[in-house]
Order: structure tokens, then C-alpha cells, then sequence
């Protein structure tokens, strides 16, 4: 029996539903708040009220609903986007190139990657639909093929897509005001008043660190799952049915219908949305800049495209309809880690978590421990934005303290909390629905990925 192989045995012997994770993880946090965070003055049975509360009030938090609406959007527009005729061509285009194992995980990786640098949705749903694909291939031409080793390719996208320009980090701090705004609880007005207005994308996602990074990260992933194709055994290959069918329409739309069937309605919506779009980015401004990238800028444009590939609002609604599934993870399972960080901020836990990093660092080490304690909190709050609500703040205050580049700051906590998606499976559950493969499949895989991340983006910040 392969390393591999023995991986996935014990996976599947001790991992549960990425539902029950998250369940788990709120019991387990509970725990800790309540062993190392009580109030002397509080009784035990008190405090675990109180911490209820807490768990309770984060929940349902408002600002945190909105963005998981946004990332819902996100995930559904770039679902839909990746249903399209031009990015299916692209796939098939790539599936001349898959003829094994080795080939087809080194191909699936290197789109996924530069799909998902552009939109995290669009590259997680590309990438499952380029996997499923390639699955449909070798059953197809009785190709032998290693279909886990395939799907953690095409999962592979969730550990870039901090780094590109959907990330919810870099997205925030170029908001005009943004910074200032999370730290509003800092009493010292010279503090604010240092503090920039903004932390654009030139300083971010392009500059010379992250590009570095990011052309490291893509070469040393397909050049790994190419060896690691040439070295495993296939393994079958189980397809769920799919709903999104391909026959024509069985009876011609009459009067009003043919409004949702009309090729001029959607070039025009999708045309003015799109115009707008690059009329807000490249017109209004006084000056050129990336800042109007934000969450509601890229779903603004995902829904122009959206609308004008799929040359109808019948074929866009049908897409939406087979789209809205993958994101029924998120709806369901969010609000739990939302409840997960009210539980770590409202009860000082993630400060004692931080406080720590802060106290074994320096100038030049504190950037890898921003790098490391991200990681180790996505596990528990799997959301980029979540987590920079919470991390943020220490952040910004430490990196200011020490004299550190905040933008490089920023850029460390994107890569900790993109890496170890490769270990919580939350955003692998529409991947996982398409595919049919489990999380128990793929993790193997995904932790050997992460396994050299960690190697990359450790030497980028040590260098930078």
C-alpha cells in the first residue's frame, strides 16, 4: 500500500462532514474560552451563559451577514460564469492536453491557479468542473487516472486566491477610510492620524513580493502534482448525475417570453453593466488607480458577464438554478463560524492567541508569525474577511509598534489564510457536489500542497 493510499484510509476513518468540523470547532473553542478566559468575578455557569451570548450575537452578525452574501454572490456569479460557453471552451481546449494522470493534474492546476488569482468563486468552480470533466474523459476513452489526485488539482485554486484580486483582506484595506475605520476603538488620535486611507492594490496583490510569491507558488505546485501523476495508481472514478441538461427548448416562448429568451435584452443588460463597470474604474476617477476593487465591484462585473455569455436570461436563470446548491454550504455554515469568532472576540481569546505572537516577535519574524497564527485561525474561522475583522486590528497596531510595512503584514495573513484551505475542507463543499469525490479523498493531496506552501511563502517573507 502507497503513502497515499494509507493517507486516504485513515482520513476516511477519522473525518467527519465539514459540518460536523464546524460543530466541533465551536464545542472546542467554547472550551478553551471557558478554561482561559473566565472572569474571576463569575461564576463558571455565569460565564458559559455569558459566552452564549457571545456565540449567539455572532451568529447573526450584521456586517459579517453582508459579507456572506457577498461571498455567496461571489461563489453563485462565478459558478454561473464558469457555465458558459466561452469558459467551457476554455476547458475543453485544455482537455486535449489530459491524456493521463500526470498531464491532467498538471494541466487542471495551472488553470485553476490563474482562474482563481482573477475570482476565487469562478476559480473554485472551474476548477471542479474542469475535474469532473477530465473524469468524464477517462471513463469516456478508458483512460486509467488517479480521479482524488484530480480533484485536489482542481482545488488547488484556494491557494492563490488571497493573493489575486478577489481577496477579502486586500479588497477591505483598499476601501477609502477603511483602516480607519477598524481601528476606530483606538483612543490615540496620532495613532489614527499615521494610519493611511487606503492601501491600494499596486501595494498589495501587485507588488513585487506577491508577484514573486505567486509565480513561485504556481511553478512549484504543476511541477509537483505532475510528479506525483507520473507516481500514482488510478483509482475509480464515480460521477454524480448532473441537473444542468443541454436540450433545447421544447416549446417556442409565446409574447412575453420571448423577453427571457432574447439575445438583444441580454447583450444590452450585460453590455450596460459591463459598460458602467469600466466607466467607474478607468472614467470617473480623477485618477487611475485599483482601488475601486472591492467585493461588490467584482460581483457587479461577474453578473455583467454573467448575463452576456450566456446570450439569454432564460440560459443565465437555468445557470443560477444549478449554481445556488454549491453555495448552500455557505448559507448553512457560516453563521457557525460567525458564531465562532464572536466567541473568540467577544471573550479575549483571540487576543491571547495573538498576544503571544506578538511577544515572540521582532521586526523581521513578526510577518512569518502574522503568516502562521492566520493559518492556524482560517481552520477555525474559514472566511478571509472574518478573519481580517478579527486580525486586523493586532495587525495594524503591531505592524505600526514595530515599524513594519503593513501592506507586507496584510500580504502574510493572506497567505496563512488561503494555505490551510488545503486542510479545512468548508470551501472544498461545492467542489466535493460536482466531482463526487469526499473530502477524505482529496485531503491527502491538499495536505501535500500545503505542505510546500508553507516551504514557499515562509522563504518569500523571510527574502521580502
Amino acid at each position: 500500500m502507497s503513502f497515499s493510499e494509507k493517507m486516504i484510509k485513515a482520513f476516511r476513518q477519522i473525518l467527519p462532514s465539514p459540518f460536523t468540523i464546524a460543530i466541533l470547532l465551536t464545542f472546542l473553542t467554547f472550551i478553551l474560552a471557558l478554561l482561559f478566559t473566565s472572569k474571576s468575578d463569575q461564576g463558571l455557569g455565569g460565564y458559559a451563559l455569558t459566552l452564549l451570548g457571545k456565540w449567539e450575537a455572532g451568529l447573526w452578525h450584521k456586517g459579517l451577514m453582508v459579507f456572506c452574501l457577498q461571498m455567496m454572490l461571489m461563489l453563485v456569479l462565478g459558478h454561473v460564469l464558469a457555465l458558459t460557453k466561452p469558459v467551457n471552451y476554455l476547458i475543453e481546449k485544455g482537455l486535449t492536453w489530459c491524456k493521463d494522470t500526470a498531464t491532467a493534474a498538471f494541466t487542471v492546476t495551472l488553470l485553476t491557479l490563474l482562474v482563481a488569482l482573477f475570482n476565487w468563486g469562478l476559480g473554485l468552480i472551474f476548477g471542479a468542473i474542469f475535474a469532473r470533466k477530465v473524469g468524464e474523459k477517462a471513463l469516456r476513452e478508458g483512460i486509467p487516472l488517479n480521479y482524488p489526485l484530480i480533484g485536489a488539482a482542481g482545488y488547488s485554486g484556494l491557494m492563490v486566491w488571497h493573493g489575486g484580486i478577489s481577496g477579502s483582506a486586500t479588497t477591505k484595506v483598499a476601501e477609502a477610510g477603511h483602516l480607519k475605520s477598524i481601528m476606530k476603538d483606538n483612543d490615540s488620535a496620532d495613532f489614527l492620524a499615521i494610519l493611511p486611507d487606503q492601501i491600494t492594490f499596486a501595494e498589495t496583490v501587485f507588488s513585487t513580493m506577491n508577484i514573486v510569491a505567486t509565480l513561485a507558488i504556481v511553478i512549484t505546485l504543476t511541477s509537483f502534482v505532475y510528479w506525483l501523476g507520473k507516481r500514482s495508481n488510478p483509482q475509480e472514478i464515480i460521477l454524480p448525475p448532473t441537473t444542468l441538461k443541454n436540450e433545447g427548448l421544447k416549446v417556442a416562448p409565446f409574447g412575453a417570453e420571448k423577453l427571457d429568451h432574447s439575445r438583444i435584452m441580454a447583450s444590452l443588460v450585460g453590455g450596460i453593466i459591463l459598460f458602467y463597470a469600466f466607466y467607474k474604474a478607468f472614467v470617473l476617477p480623477e485618477n487611475i488607480s485599483l482601488a475601486f476593487i472591492n467585493p461588490n465591484y467584482i460581483n457587479f462585473t461577474l453578473l455583467g458577464l454573467g448575463i452576456l455569455f450566456h446570450g439569454n436570461f432564460h440560459y443565465f436563470l437555468r445557470a443560477v438554478n444549478e449554481a445556488i446548491t454549491g453555495a448552500s454550504g455557505i448559507l448553512i455554515q457560516f453563521p457557525l463560524y460567525f458564531g465562532i469568532m464572536g466567541l473568540m472576540n467577544g471573550s479575549g481569546l483571540v487576543n491571547i492567541f495573538s498576544d503571544f505572537f506578538i511577544a515572540i516577535s521582532n521586526d523581521i519574524t513578526f510577518p512569518l508569525w502574522t503568516f502562521v497564527s492566520a493559518g492556524i485561525v482560517n481552520i477555525f474561522v474559514p472566511s478571509g474577511g472574518g478573519q481580517w475583522a478579527v486580525q486586523g486590528p493586532v495587525i495594524i497596531e503591531t505592524a505600526q509598534q514595530l515599524g513594519i510595512s503593513l501592506p507586507k503584514c496584510i500580504m502574510a495573513l493572506c497567505y496563512g489564510d488561503q494555505l490551510t484551505n488545503m486542510l479545512q475542507p468548508f470551501w472544498a463543499l461545492p467542489l466535493l457536489g460536482i466531482t463526487g469525490l469526499k473530502a477524505k479523498e482529496i485531503l491527502p493531496y491538499t495536505l501535500m500542497l500545503m505542505g510546500l506552501g508553507i516551504l514557499v511563502f515562509s522563504i518569500i517573507l523571510l527574502i521580502f
